[in-house]
């Protein structure tokens, strides 16, 4: 390379400390062309076209420097058949952009406009969130639980399956539902069963799918939730874990969480009274005395649903479920049953596990196969401490003490029922 003019060391010092002055650049380029080093100046300016693709300077240049004939060397390469010598004065665009296409993608690029007249951004925003198709799983799937099954029906069913009586009484298809109970008790499934009985499309959304590093980002995922959910209506919008989306603001000293639970507000009560028409929202929490109250007001999350441990014939769904698949024996179902009173269905599926479990090791010791009987059945379940009862041991004073307004009634009756409370 031949040694740089003093002009050209500073400007080659100024371009690096600023490489996205296109003028600057430029600027390079044609001292480099007057210096008879084209090749330099094609260099240029190919960087400059690629943070400026449509600057009309930029593009003049690099002709001129494509077609500005070399230096003459002192013995001239014979040209090679299979690359024949290119015409001098004229450039070849298409096979600079192959060549630099891809150095550099785009900052920004205008949306692809569709022959309906609109972009496909918004197609793209929807593609961004999973949303799943109505499915097949219907409340009648959900084994037991009457009681919430009722609930349900009062709070969305009926309104929707009645759409004369709607209208009549001014009934709105918007709404939200906070379920909250034990964990591992299967308010997920009952979620997606609500949305199998509403024929509407299921969005999930938990707090590592919102919660972003940078400042304005995790609002943004929350207004864009709410946007798929409208473009798709009719959809449910599932919150799970809703204590750490919208958790107390007075207790919460990160700026970042307030504002993520004020753009949760704003989206609840939808930007017109019709914006959320067929977006229904369920929420989850295992702590619903950590949500913040503004979510609970009326017109947001206002009814509440305790879903509790799964009574008898919730269990032996439960329990045939997990066994359907395993091979077994002798297995008394109702036994099974009444002798696991008290646990959540999580700690039903480890119970067939464990069984499961059981039978294998005294197979691969004894070394013959032998079925899963009721002796390892009930062995795992003696062995299973309920996993709801460390739940209960804190609601428990939730309902003594923090029962404003009879937020938390359900509780208390089930509480005393149980001699717990």
């Amino acid at each position: 390379m031949p040694d740089d003019s003093p002009l050209i060391q500073s400007l080659r010092t100024a371009v690096a400390a600023a490489p996205a002055d296109v003028p600057l650049r430029l600027h390079l380029a044609q001292l480099l062309l007057d210096a008879d080093r084209s090749d330099d100046a094609v260099a240029e300016a190919a960087v400059a076209l690629q943070h400026a693709p449509g600057d009309a300077q930029a593009r003049d240049l690099m002709v001129r420097a494509m077609g500005a004939p070399a230096p003459a060397p002192t013995q001239l390469p014979l040209p090679s058949p299979a690359q024949p010598p290119r015409p001098r004065g004229r450039f070849d665009w298409k096979a600079a952009e192959e060549q630099v296409g891809d150095a550099v993608p785009p900052r920004f690029v205008e949306p692809p406009v569709r022959a309906d007249g609109q972009d496909d951004s918004a197609a793209a925003d929807a593609d961004a969130w999973d949303v799943e198709e109505p499915g097949t799983v219907r409340l009648a799937d959900v084994g037991g639980m009457q009681d919430v099954k009722d609930r349900m029906e009062a709070a969305f069913l009926a309104p929707l399956r009645n759409p004369e009586l709607r209208k009549l009484y001014g009934k709105s298809l918007r709404g939200g539902l906070l379920l909250y109970g034990p964990p591992g008790c299967g308010k997920t499934f009952i979620a997606r069963a609500v949305a199998g009985e509403l024929g509407a499309a299921f969005l999930s959304v938990s707090v590592n799918d919102v919660l972003d590093m940078w400042i304005g980002n995790s609002e943004r995922n929350m207004h864009e939730v709410f946007e798929t959910a409208r473009r798709q209506a009719p959809c449910v919008v599932f919150l799970d874990e809703l204590d750490a989306l919208g958790a107390k603001r007075s207790r919460t000293g990160h700026s970042g969480m307030r504002n993520v639970v004020n753009q949760l507000l704003s989206e609840l009560d939808g930007i017109d009274s019709a914006a959320n028409e067929g977006v229904f929202v369920l929420a989850a929490t295992n702590v619903p005395w950590d949500v913040d109250n503004a979510l609970r007001r009326p017109g947001r999350l206002d009814r509440t649903i305790l879903v509790l441990p799964p009574d008898g014939p919730a269990r032996e769904a439960i329990l045939r479920y997990h066994l359907r698949d395993r091979p077994i024996e002798n297995v008394d179902v109702a036994k099974l049953v009444k002798i696991t009173e008290g646990l959540s269905g999580a700690d039903l599926a480890h119970v067939c596990e464990s069984g499961a479990e059981r039978a294998l090791l005294d197979s691969a010791r004894s070394g013959n196969v032998r079925m899963i009987n009721m002796k390892d059945l009930l062995a795992a379940a003696k062995d299973v401490v309920p996993s709801a009862e460390p739940w209960f041991a804190s609601a428990r004073n939730v309902a003594m003490f923090a029962n404003e307004g009879g937020m938390y009634d359900d509780l208390v009756t089930y509480l005393k029922k149980r001699r717990k409370l």
